[in-house]
Parts: structure tokens; sequence; C-alpha cells
């Protein structure tokens, strides 16, 4: 006999729906139950006044990241999409230089402290995180990443809220072999095992 129920759905009113028929809740809903990677996306602010050597460097930035892929082998390219007006975005849209550490499973609370939303400085939240400078970029890598890539911005793309940014791998590394992948799955960081 053929199974005739129908799969559960969550039910939005219709007022919350796009025209096309999904609302955001469904979306969501259905897309947590993508795994996904987690990455540390950092760069340095441009110095406040680039012509004078005594002025103060820019400050570090970071943003933890679950949408991150790699794009292609030749040229060896990589994606990370941005919030639209998040201060990642602005900040690669005047620094073409960035750096991404893919996390550890034993990383979680670097990805938790990145991805707060409203704060001010991250100058704080590198303290106790040891940390390599890219020779690149620049920016933070973190220690104890499974892998670490420097990137130069080849390319913006909007799309919707956010802004696809293309990076052409500068340098790559596998600094740490230990340990597992750092996930994100239905609403939490996860780790595989």
């Amino acid at each position: 006999m053929p199974n005739t129920s129908a799969p559960s759905t969550i039910t939005v009113p219709s007022a919350a729906r796009h025209a096309e028929g999904v609302s955001n809740d469904e979306f969501r809903a259905a897309m947590s139950r993508l795994a996904a990677g987690v990455v540390l996306v950092t760069a340095q602010e441009p110095p406040l006044d680039p012509d004078d050597p005594a002025a103060p460097a820019g400050e570090d930035v970071g943003m933890t990241a679950t949408a991150f892929l790699s794009v292609s082998l030749d040229p060896p390219l990589v994606l990370v999409s941005l919030r639209n007006g998040s201060r990642m975005d602005e900040l690669l849209d005047e620094q073409p230089l960035w750096a991404v550490s893919v996390l550890s499973g034993s990383q979680r609370h670097v990805a938790g402290r990145f991805a707060m939303k409203g704060r001010v400085s991250d100058r704080l939240l590198f303290a106790d995180i040891p940390y390599l400078r890219g020779e690149h970029s620049g920016a933070l890598l973190v220690g104890g990443a499974l892998a670490t890539l420097e990137c130069r911005t080849e390319q913006r793309v909007p799309a919707g809220d956010h802004t696809l940014v293309i990076g052409r791998v500068l340098t790559a590394r596998v600094p740490s072999a230990e340990g597992g992948p750092l996930t994100y799955f239905r609403g939490r960081y996860r780790q595989l095992g």
C-alpha cells in the first residue's frame, strides 16, 4: 500500500511569506539541516594614515562564517558570503587582503566569540587566542586551525541581503592535522565523530 502521508511542514502566516511563497522561517529551518564547516575570516583595517609610519596600525577584525566554499582549482578561488553592512563586508570593500582559518572541533569558543553581533572592537576577542600574522595579507591566522588561507578579493557579487566575496588564494597551509572540523548543524556548533 503506498504511503499517502504528507511530509511535515512548518506553517507560517501568509503575511510572513515572500512573493514566491517561502517564508524566512521555512527557509531557515530547511537550511539548518545542511551541515557546514565553520571558519574564522580575518582582515586588518588599513592604517589611519598610510603616509605616516608613526600612525597607529588598523585594528584586526574577525568574523565567524559557515557560508564559505571552494570555487575553483585553477586559479585557486574561494567564496565567503557576508551580510550587507556588516563590519567585515565594509572592511573587505576597502581592504582586498583577508584570511581564513578553518576551525577545528576544539575551537568552538573561537567561533562563538566572533559570531556575536554588535561588538565595538575585536581587539579583546583576539587577546588569548594564539595566532600568526599572514605574510601576504597581514591578517591573523588562528593557531590550531585545521587549515589557513590568505586571499585577495577578485570579485564582489551582490546577492540579496549578502555580498559574495570571491578571493584568489595566495597561500594555503595545513598547520594542524589533529582533530576533526567544527561544524554547524541545526543552529548549533558540533564536532564530527
